[in-house]
């Protein structure tokens, strides 16, 4: 399934923040909300091994690699989002997640897209 946002051209890492202002940077333009969603599922391999750490206890580590992956899919999607809008940065950048059915979770970045000049 296609999200339209094209792969390879987005916003640098370090031009983000959960800020609404960059420090060093002021705001030339407000260009919208941006985001990007990842609908993931557990495979039924993962989940017998996750499934299978939990008796041991711990940190559940084929979870915690699913949800990291996820993350930064849902990350990248939203920055490539912000630079199809022509910005340079995302300020109030937040995740949420929703479970929409039992085993496949939702997870969202948004933030809103910005074009940033140094200050002066």
């Amino acid at each position: 399934m296609s999200t339209g946002y094209t792969a390879g051209r987005m916003v640098a890492h370090n031009m983000v923040t959960t800020q609404f202002e960059l420090d060093g940077y002021h705001v030339t333009r407000t260009l919208g909300v941006v985001r990007g969603i990842v609908v993931r599922s557990r495979s039924i391999i993962g989940t017998i091994g996750a499934s299978l750490q939990t008796l041991v206890g711990g940190n559940i580590t084929l979870l915690t690699n699913l949800c990291e992956r996820t993350r930064q899919e849902a990350f990248d999607l939203m920055l490539q989002h912000a630079a199809e809008l022509g910005g340079n940065a995302v300020v109030g950048a937040r995740y949420d997640a929703t479970e929409v059915m039992q085993g496949v979770t939702e997870v969202l970045a948004y933030g809103t897209a910005v074009f940033v000049e140094p200050g002066k």
